[in-house]
């Protein structure tokens, strides 16, 4: 994912600010790609209410509305690692980028994110 290897370059830049926001975003993305592909042809354009659920920033409504919240509930009960990284990327918002961010919060959430057997985004990439 561009975002990810963005982030990846901040965080070797000491861009510490621009990588957690990105890390975050790549989420974001993710979980709209896996919107997109639920999305059947004659599905489209959704109805307003709906589209407004798609036009957030928000993961946690995000991951309801590609309708996988239920199977990351199952999954973190026998994937407790998976369960930290989700809550550590779903603190992430899209304010964050006018915030402060250290080393340690970067590096934080891009494991959260990119951890390679419990990652958010592994996990994501499951179901897109």
């Amino acid at each position: 994912m561009i975002r990810l290897k963005e982030s990846e370059a901040l965080l070797d830049a000491d861009c510490w600010d621009g990588a957690y926001y990105l890390c975050g975003y790549a989420i974001e993305c993710a979980l709209k790609a896996c919107i997109s592909k639920k999305t059947k042809e004659h599905d489209f354009p959704p109805p307003r209410s709906t589209i407004e659920k798609y036009y957030t920033h928000n993961l946690k409504l995000l991951m309801e509305s590609a309708g996988l919240d239920v199977q990351l509930k199952i999954d973190m009960k026998s994937d407790p690692e998976l369960e930290v990284n989700w809550y550590a990327a779903v603190a992430w918002n899209e304010s964050s980028r006018y915030e402060k961010h250290g080393n340690k919060q970067a590096q934080d959430l891009h494991l959260a994110v990119n951890d390679p057997n419990h990652g958010v985004l592994k996990w994501l990439k499951q179901h897109w």
